[in-house]
C-alpha cells in the first residue's frame, strides 16, 4: 500500500487574493459611472434674444465662457443662481481671477430690458476686474440666409 498512487491529498486554498480580474471590474466599473454621470448644463433662460445686424462667434472652450443672463424685471442669473446686482462683482471676481483671467462673460439680455440695468451690470463686471465680455444676440434672419 505503500505505492497508492490514484488519489493524493488537495494542497491548501491559496490564501492571496486573485489579481487578474481586478483590472475588469475596474475597467467595468469605470464605465458604469462614465455611463451615469450626469453633468450639468445651464438651463435656458425665457428671454426676448435682442437683433444683431452683425455677430461674430467666440471661439472659446466652454469651460471659459461665464454666461450672465438679465432679464427684463432685472433678475441676474449666474450659473443658473440668482444673484443681485450688488453681488455681482463679488461672485465675479474670484471665478476670473482663477481663471487667470481667461475668462469670458458672456451677457445675455432680455430685448426689454431697461439701459440703466445693463449699465449698472457692466460697472459691476468692471469692478470686478473682467475685460472680456460679450453679449449675445440672435442675428437678423437676413443676414443667416447671406452667409449660407
Amino acid at each position: 500500500m505503500a505505492g497508492r498512487k490514484g488519489f493524493q491529498k488537495r494542497s491548501k486554498a491559496s490564501e492571496e487574493i486573485p489579481s487578474s480580474s481586478l483590472a475588469d471590474i475596474a475597467f467595468l466599473l469605470l464605465i458604469f459611472f462614465m455611463v451615469t454621470t450626469v453633468f450639468p448644463s445651464d438651463r435656458a433662460r425665457p428671454i426676448d434674444w435682442p437683433e444683431a445686424a452683425a455677430a461674430q462667434k467666440v471661439d472659446e472652450k466652454k469651460k471659459n465662457i461665464l454666461n450672465v443672463w438679465i432679464e427684463e424685471d432685472g433678475k441676474i442669473y449666474i450659473n443658473d443662481q440668482n444673484y443681485s446686482m450688488d453681488e455681482v462683482s463679488q461672485v465675479v471676481a474670484p471665478l476670473y481671477a482663477a481663471s487667470d483671467r481667461a475668462l469670458v462673460i458672456s451677457i445675455a439680455g432680455d430685448r426689454d430690458t431697461p439701459y440703466i440695468l445693463m449699465d449698472q451690470l457692466q460697472k459691476e463686471l468692471v469692478a470686478a476686474g473682467v475685460v472680456r465680455v460679450v453679449f449675445a444676440a440672435l442675428l437678423e434672419q437676413q443676414m443667416q440666409r447671406a452667409r449660407r
